[in-house]
């Protein structure tokens, strides 16, 4: 009995723990759901140290440590998922593993789990594994994008969380929380981290430059990632969702981010509004402008983002609206899957050039967000995304990347550890601008310029400015050809073929959109003199006509048609319809009816638009027989026929 109450008592204590741990873990979990990841972490992380584990708890622990930058910790809880709950790991999770694993320096390792990544999402068709498969030499890339910077300091950094710079002209918008206050109910429970407010480094003729707050646009929430027009009197900027001073939440409780406006009236800032395609239920952020202030890009999870499995707040895609001249948007309009992959892609910039800086953890790189480059008018076609390389790029999250295209100066935002703060502003000089490949693909047939024939087996050559052959293809059975080539430079696209004059087209610089170049080539026989037969020169099936009469046939239209080709290609062709008969009849009679067909032929080659100075016609009767059938002697009638034709002769 005293053995079965101590049973007993055990079986109590330990159900009791386990509740406790159950109710612990409850309280967390409503913490993860509101984006509270740092309170959320403490109780994850005490719940597995006692023992207490489930592959949704090291997950959701992972991801408060993942989307908080540690990637130390984050590594720690998704390996041990991977080694103890694999089956229960989602796609997501060998992603993010792989991703902690690179920002820990763990490459090769960090490639081994991508690559079982890329074997599980082989049906989904998922972006980041599509990338890692294209992008193998991804680290090569990196390296030779590298030792492009020179870094400079940025002086006005605190040890707060310093971010997302902003070129304002002569200064400098930047987001803080460094005196925001530090009660606890002004402090996000994302990362324990005080509200941010926006901030501007301006020159002043005492002290060089000071730092202020933006007067106006600030309240007790997030004010962050700012963008100014060209004229300065608009600016954009993120803040919370608040609805009358209180937060404002969606219908599971989380509170989104909001793209706001302010105009600037007699130098202040007010007329603060939300744009339209703001939302409750999902999050506009961190705005950017085109170098005109016509289009604005911005991040969001908006409805048709390619983001991951929900369970990952920060994943976003990037997107754009063109401002209209009446201050109103068009339709949010994604910028597609060369950029957007299934994690996250956010802090867009646009320099001068049309080059779209961004950060992003699903493109292949170094760990955490990663700073990559695409040039713009390119993206459309055969444009391509890259890691923008060392010293801007770390282990560690590098984010919101502005530059001056006329200056090469700069700054970005990273949380690596040497910062003063938990984020920090750093400046450099680009000492080598990136080079993007721009492919553009040219189509086109080749033809015969008299007949318009096409012609299988020419010859196209890519020719650069140095007259070097770059690249070359064949036309294929109905004249085709497909040939790519740099768009970044000039190039020649030259057509040749045996027997023909070559040709070419000068293709200046471009923004690589496809092309149709289609190329006539000239026979070299076109050359010719006066007084010979266009018909033969360009191979003519011979022209007949019926027994006694002097209308044109079908068979002959089609190679009429030919000789006027010929003569709209050649305006100053001149051509002589010279008319033959065979040698039944009288010979008086022949001749007339041997002018009525020259007649004829020139008569339908004026009715297709050949002026009439350009045309004669002459009958010859029987005088100029081509065979034997003179009068008196038995010919079949395909024999007489061959006399009854028309040539083409080329008169000066």
């Amino acid at each position: 009995m005293k053995h079965f109450c101590s049973i007993l008592l055990i079986s109590l204590l330990g159900s009791g723990i386990l509740n406790a741990q159950q109710r612990l873990v409850e309280r967390a979990d409503r913490q993860y759901t509101d984006y509270s990841f740092k309170p959320a972490q403490d109780i994850y992380q005490k719940v597995v140290d006692r023992g207490y584990v489930t592959a949704e708890l090291l997950q959701r622990l992972g991801n408060t440590y993942y989307f908080n930058a540690d990637y130390e910790k984050a590594a720690e809880s998704y390996g041990r998922l991977l080694e103890e709950f694999e089956a229960e790991a989602t796609p997501d999770y060998y992603f993010r593993y792989a991703q902690a694993l690179r920002s820990t320096g763990k490459l090769d390792r960090a490639d081994s789990i991508m690559q079982r990544f890329t074997e599980i999402t082989r049906a989904s068709s998922d972006a980041r594994a599509e990338l890692f498969e294209a992008n193998r030499d991804y680290r090569a890339e990196i390296e030779a994008n590298s030792g492009r910077y020179d870094m400079t300091p940025f002086v006005f950094n605190s040890r707060y969380s310093d971010f997302a710079p902003s070129l304002t002209g002569e200064g400098l918008l930047f987001s803080s929380d460094r005196d925001t206050g530090n009660l606890a109910r002004y402090r996000h429970t994302w990362n324990s981290q005080d509200f941010l407010d926006l901030y501007e480094v301006s020159p002043d003729s005492a002290r060089g430059h000071r730092v202020t707050k933006v007067e106006g646009v600030n309240s007790r929430f997030h004010e962050s990632t700012s963008a100014l027009s060209p004229d300065g009197n608009t600016l954009y900027f993120t803040r919370n969702n608040v609805r009358e001073g209180k937060f404002a939440r969606d219908q599971e409780g989380f509170v989104r981010l909001k793209i706001y406006r302010a105009e600037k009236i007699d130098g202040v800032w007010s007329t603060i509004e939300e744009l339209p395609f703001n939302s409750d239920s999902y999050s506009v952020a961190h705005p950017a402008l085109s170098a005109d202030g016509k289009v604005l890009y911005f991040a969001s999870d908006m409805p048709g983002s390619r983001v991951g499995n929900g369970d990952s707040p920060a994943q976003s895609d990037l997107w754009r609206v063109i401002i209209k001249e009446d201050g109103t948007f068009s339709q949010p309009e994604n910028l597609g899957p060369k950029i957007n992959t299934e994690a996250r892609e956010t802090f867009p910039f646009v320099s001068s050039e049309g080059i779209l800086y961004f950060s992003s953890d699903g493109h292949p790189g170094l760990g955490g967000l990663d700073i990559f480059a695409t040039k713009l008018d390119y993206l459309p076609w055969k444009g391509s995304v890259q890691n923008v390389g060392k010293p801007v790029n770390s282990a560690w999250d590098d984010f919101t990347y502005v530059i001056s295209d006329e200056t090469r100066e700069g700054y970005f935002a990273s949380n690596r550890p040497e910062g003063m703060g938990g984020d920090d502003i750093y400046g450099f000089i680009e000492t080598r601008p990136l080079q993007f490949e721009c492919i553009q693909s040219i189509t086109g047939t080749v033809r015969d310029k008299i007949t318009n024939e096409v012609l299988a087996g020419a010859t196209v050559r890519i020719i650069d400015e140095q007259n070097n052959e770059v690249s070359s293809a064949i036309t294929d059975t109905n004249g085709n050809y497909e040939i790519t080539l740099d768009c970044n430079q000039a190039n020649f696209v030259r057509a040749s073929r045996e027997g023909y004059i070559p040709a070419e087209e000068y293709l200046s610089p471009s923004d690589g959109k496809p092309r149709v170049v289609d190329f006539y080539l000239e026979p070299e026989s076109v050359t010719a003199g006066y007084g010979d037969d266009l018909a033969k020169l360009l191979q003519l099936s011979t022209i007949y006509f019926d027994f006694d009469k002097a209308v044109i046939r079908p068979d002959a239209e089609i190679e009429i048609q030919k000789v006027i080709a010929a003569m709209e290609k050649y305006p100053s062709l001149k051509i002589k319809a010279n008319s033959h008969t065979d040698s039944r009849g009288p010979a008086a009679y022949n001749l007339n009816l041997s002018q009525r067909r020259a007649d004829a032929t020139v008569r339908y080659m004026i009715s297709k638009g050949i002026a009439p100075e350009r045309l004669q016609g002459e009958g010859f009767g029987e005088s100029r027989l081509i065979n034997r059938c003179v009068d008196g002697v038995r010919c079949s009638d395909e024999e007489h026929q061959l006399n009854r034709r028309s040539e083409f002769i080329i008169f000066e």
